[in-house]
């Protein structure tokens, strides 16, 4: 069947196009794209300059670099650490390896057009903010396509489109800090989640080795994002696909093999990084962070002043009103679903820092967002009658506004980017006059 051009991909280029005139609105013009490649994003994108420009995994660049007018001075942050003796990159590579092409282009650009080279003059970090919109586009199309595979009609797709970029914190990882892993995490992940759903409506083998290498790519990006794995029960929406599929992948080992050698091959790029700069395969960069199972932050995590997801991005939480639709049909999915955000937010708020240092929202929950759109698109399709339907729309549109309203508070320092309390909160809420001078 031929592919056609409907609403709902018309969506998302509309999306795309809106979100590019905010993007160059933002940051591309004056010295604003200063401002594009910060805090932890210096350290994803540090390997490119190191590998194609200086050479040096062990970053001796970075204090030359820090010394030039490229950076906001008061936005300092040294993403180095000590491996075996040597001067290392604290992340690991994978949003770098998404970034290359752009970054490369950025290089041949620079190069012809006079600007300096050297991996961090403008054109490189306004190539970073297009490869964030282009991963974003990347995203949405396989969402859009997954919930296809659901049976959500067009303009249910395209209102859950609207409401995943802008009533939640992936328009501000979007836009605002495009540096940072979570709209390419965003983006994998929504990959894996259609070849999943397609592999166990199809049982063709071929997906197998393609969520080995898109899995490859998701733990290279961001380790702990691996765990997307435990979404397969859901992909499959019941037991007995669920059964069908792992029977089929075993009975044909040869694409399971393929896969788990592409995992294998992808996840070891940052250990022989590591073993050319130090030495070593393995290495822990972070030193004394870690996490403490005993001590998880679950409540805080979603429902604190100081960073709650429900609290500053509810239309997480509205999404979840889809599990009682689903529970019609299958209450398998239900368990899947819902362990799995368990699981999730168990690991997430375990973390020692459990609310991630400065963010809006709790941002490790943007990637996973496919998994949350499946869940509001499966509210909206099953809500009968034609005012209950609008209703539900009319409460994702508030809830939209509502983000995109704390979203601008917390670009001006309304809303701070780590020591909110409930007096402080509730002072602002709603309060942009307070930002109009």
């Amino acid at each position: 069947m031929k592919d056609k051009i409907t609403p709902s991909r018309i969506s998302v280029l509309v999306i795309v196009f809106l979100m590019t005139c905010v993007s160059a609105n933002l940051n591309w013009g004056k010295d604003h794209w200063k401002e594009i490649i910060l805090s932890d994003g210096k350290g994803y994108y540090a390997y490119l300059p190191a590998i194609f420009i200086y050479h040096d995994l062990n970053l001796g660049f970075f204090d030359k670099i820090e010394k030039q007018d490229y950076y906001n001075k008061f936005l300092f942050y040294d993403y180095r650490a000590n491996g075996n003796g040597k001067v290392i990159d604290k992340y690991f590579c994978g949003t770098a390896l998404a970034e290359l092409p752009f970054f490369l282009t950025a290089h041949v650009l620079s190069s012809s057009l006079g600007y300096k080279a050297d991996g961090y003059s403008n054109l490189y970090h306004i190539l970073v903010s297009i490869a964030a919109l282009f991963y974003l586009f990347t995203g949405l199309v396989f969402l859009n396509a997954t919930m296809g595979g659901y049976h959500i009609r067009e303009w249910e797709k395209t209102v859950i489109l609207f409401a995943a970029v802008f009533g939640t914190n992936l328009f501000y990882y979007a836009v605002r800090e495009p540096s940072m892993s979570h709209v390419f995490s965003f983006a994998f992940i929504s990959i894996f989640l259609f070849c999943s759903r397609k592999f166990f409506l199809t049982l063709k083998p071929g997906y197998v080795p393609v969520l080995g290498f898109v899995l490859g790519l998701i733990f290279l990006i961001r380790p702990v994002n691996a765990l997307i794995l435990f979404i397969l029960p859901f992909a499959a929406g019941s037991v007995l696909t669920f059964r069908k599929g792992l029977g089929t992948a075993f009975r044909k080992p040869l694409p399971l093999i393929a896969g788990m050698l592409l995992f294998i091959g992808i996840a070891s790029v940052q250990f022989i990084i590591y073993k050319i700069s130090t030495g070593k395969f393995f290495i822990d960069s972070y030193g004394d962070e870690g996490f403490n199972f005993l001590r998880p932050h679950i409540a805080d995590i979603l429902f604190s002043y100081k960073k709650g997801l429900f609290l500053y991005t509810p239309l997480y939480l509205l999404s979840f009103a889809g599990l009682y639709f689903l529970w019609k049909s299958s209450r398998f999915s239900v368990y899947a679903c819902f362990g799995f955000f368990i699981m999730i937010t168990y690991v997430f708020s375990s973390w020692w820092n459990w609310y991630y240092g400065g963010s809006f929202s709790s941002r490790v929950y943007v990637e996973f967002i496919p998994v949350f759109m499946i869940l509001l698109a499966a509210a909206l399709h099953g809500i009968a009658g034609k005012y209950r339907k609008g209703a539900f729309v009319a409460l994702i549109v508030l809830l939209t506004i509502l983000c995109q309203v704390q979203t601008y508070q917390y670009r001006y320092y309304q809303i701070h980017w780590s020591e909110m309390t409930r007096e402080k909160y509730w002072e602002v809420f709603l309060r942009i006059d307070k930002l109009v001078k």
